[in-house]
């Protein structure tokens, strides 16, 4: 999909501050010298049981990329593939349901929406937001020198393959679905007053493959403090038993040389690379600001926050694990 887009010919507006050209969380169009939109879609397949906490997930991952730019949602529109040859249409109304709830708790406006028949269930949102022209947070202005903050633990990924499977005890279902139906949005407001640097949500390329991003965007190289790095209990366990989504590899495969290590353990290297659903922040801020920063996110909700990594001067844009 990436490839095919950058095939497509560019156009040239002087109003589009985030377009193709600079491949980021969610597209920026400035409207006036005080107003921009932000804009992006997502959808998933169903990653737990509960029709309604499948919608609230999917609300939460699609709202995210409007925060990840120090955005706020304003208004979104439903997007549903439904089978409905064999399931009941009740499902799809506690599916719309669960994510109206989050969307009334993020204080946006469900403007209206599309479904069609599919033979898998998937559900998603576009959202619209609004930011400052001059106040639009990227994954492409990291600087040597920051702390990188990350805001909710890792291994929704490994974690939901185990739920599939039958192995996940009812704790760590109930921890797992409760910081995925968690907004980002205290997280996205902390940042915006501190003021950061960069900002990406972390999602389906895993912690590393989203920070290759940003360091590639950025032009630096990043240092990961391996053993800060929090994920949820029962993570590592079940990477070690193998069960860790096909995701993982693809990341892995596609990242291998940009990431430079040595002594990391393989098993907790699934769970770095780890693709996330509804994922937390990957925040880029200078480093007399972080811990003040860290503070406010962990107030805000986002217990588990904690400073990850750094923006480090090298000659090539790399991770390093440390």
């Amino acid at each position: 999909m990436d490839k095919a887009i950058r095939c497509l010919p560019r156009q040239n507006d002087p109003n589009l501050i985030v377009g193709l050209d600079r491949a980021d969380d969610a597209g920026v169009y400035k409207l006036s010298s005080e107003l921009a939109i932000v804009q992006t879609v997502d959808y998933i397949t169903a990653i737990v049981d509960d029709p309604s906490a499948f919608g609230m997930i999917a609300a939460a991952n699609s709202l995210s990329d409007v925060y990840a730019m120090g955005g706020r949602p304003v208004t979104a529109m439903n997007i549903i593939a439904f089978p409905s040859d064999t399931m009941d249409i009740s499902v799809m109304t506690q599916v719309l349901s669960g994510s109206l709830v989050k969307l009334i708790e993020a204080e946006v406006t469900l403007v209206g929406g599309h479904s069609v028949r599919n033979s898998e269930l998937k559900y998603g949102l576009s959202v619209t937001g609004v930011v400052h022209p001059e106040r639009v947070i990227t994954k492409s202005t990291a600087r040597v020198g920051d702390r990188l903050i990350l805001t909710k633990p890792l291994g929704t990924g490994i974690l939901t393959t185990a739920l599939k499977a039958g192995l996940l005890k009812a704790e760590t279902k109930a921890k797992l679905t409760e910081q995925m139906v968690r907004l980002n949005d205290k997280a996205a407001m902390a940042m915006v007053d501190v003021g950061v640097n960069a900002c990406t949500d972390i999602t389906g390329f895993g912690l590393l493959g989203h920070t290759c991003e940003m360091a590639e965007n950025s032009q630096v190289a990043v240092e990961i403090f391996v053993d800060k790095v929090p994920f949820i209990p029962e993570t590592l366990e079940f990477a070690r038993m193998g069960l860790v989504p096909e995701g993982m590899y693809a990341n892995q495969e596609f990242r291998v040389d940009m990431v430079k290590d040595s002594e990391t353990d393989e098993d907790l290297l699934s769970v770095l690379y780890d693709p996330q659903t509804s994922g937390g922040l990957l925040i880029s801020v200078p480093a007399e600001k972080a811990e003040a920063l860290l503070a406010s996110i962990r107030q805000g909700g986002d217990g588990e926050a904690a400073i990850v990594g750094q923006v480090v001067d090298k000659p090539e844009s790399q991770i390093i694990l440390v």
